[in-house]
């Protein structure tokens, strides 16, 4: 399975959470890929309209609220698609076997129905949604202003969060 999208949701936690803006190198260190990898991500998602970059300044920003981006919104981005599309039906069955000539419509039907029921859960969560539940496992302070706030007084690097007591929990 492809991990476009978590490695999405990651990316952008990272960028709505760090001090300034993070740059392709530095989310990269954290998701564990290569930065090439984010840039191709961080590229979709601007596409999409989710963030935003400026020419001869690095790193990224949301473009819009955590609250307003669904996790719908980001799997769309990088997927390139147009709707949640989990399932594949194989392409060459016997017409000749009975199984063989009803596969596609029994199966198109359960799937789509399926993708569907995805569709709505990945519309009803939010950005913020997990980054409210970051907070929760890491001992973040709940609110996005506290988070701020004790970023700013962390002397650490940027994203100095990622390494507080509890992280990967």
């Amino acid at each position: 399975m492809d991990t476009k999208f978590s490695s999405a949701i990651h990316t952008l936690i990272l960028i709505s959470e760090a001090r300034e803006p993070m740059n392709s190198d530095r989310i990269a260190s954290s998701v564990g890929t290569n930065a090439s990898y984010i840039r191709k991500l961080t590229s979709l998602m601007k596409k999409r309209g989710i963030i935003d970059s400026r020419k001869g300044v690095a790193g990224f920003s949301l473009s819009r609220s955590a609250d307003s981006i669904t996790l719908l919104d980001i799997y769309l981005a990088v997927t390139d698609a147009d709707g949640v599309r989990i399932f594949d039906i194989h392409r060459n069955p016997n017409d000749v076997c009975i199984v063989g000539a009803n596969i596609e419509p029994v199966l198109s039907e359960a799937f789509r129905s399926m993708e569907e029921e995805v569709e709505r859960a990945l519309s009803s969560r939010t950005l913020q949604d997990c980054i409210d539940d970051m907070a929760m496992r890491v001992d973040w302070p709940r609110s996005a202003d506290e988070r701020l706030k004790a970023l700013r007084q962390d002397d650490g690097v940027d994203i100095s969060y990622c390494h507080r007591k509890g992280a990967g929990k």
